[in-house]
């Protein structure tokens, strides 16, 4: 299995009513900042970035962008997260209160992981198989 693969071509990108404050949810999951582009509307994104440490981003927009070309709906994304150590993100959300979708499991593919839903309803699994 080839774990040192960094993808970067493919980055998905969600819909939020309030992205400034699921930007802050995902950095208390463990996310870095990356790129903010604000719009003239109160709390409006218009672009911005989420990194994950051990590679890969999230773009996260605001559902009242004046181009509303990707803003139809939110809370209806479902991604998938490589993590080295997802007992340490499974504690931070634990502590953030995040809804769990799936509990901490091993998977007979040999993965382990679990699914949490952000406070807008896209679903967020964490795991250790990376393809």
């Amino acid at each position: 299995m080839n774990t040192t693969r960094t993808d970067k071509n493919i980055w998905p990108g969600l819909t939020y009513q309030d992205p400034l404050a699921q930007r802050d949810w995902l950095r208390r999951l463990g996310f870095e900042d990356g790129v903010l582009v604000e719009g003239d509307g109160e709390g409006e994104v218009v672009h911005s970035e989420m990194l994950w440490p051990e590679g890969g981003r999230v773009m996260i927009h605001s559902a009242c962008k004046q181009d509303k070309t990707f803003s139809a709906q939110t809370g209806t994304g479902n991604l998938y997260v490589v993590v080295g150590d997802p007992d340490a993100v499974y504690s931070r959300a634990q502590d953030l209160g995040a809804r769990l979708v799936r509990e901490m499991r091993e998977e007979d593919y040999g993965s382990r992981g679990f699914s949490i839903a952000d406070p807008e309803g896209n679903s967020w699994s964490f795991g250790t198989y990376a393809g």
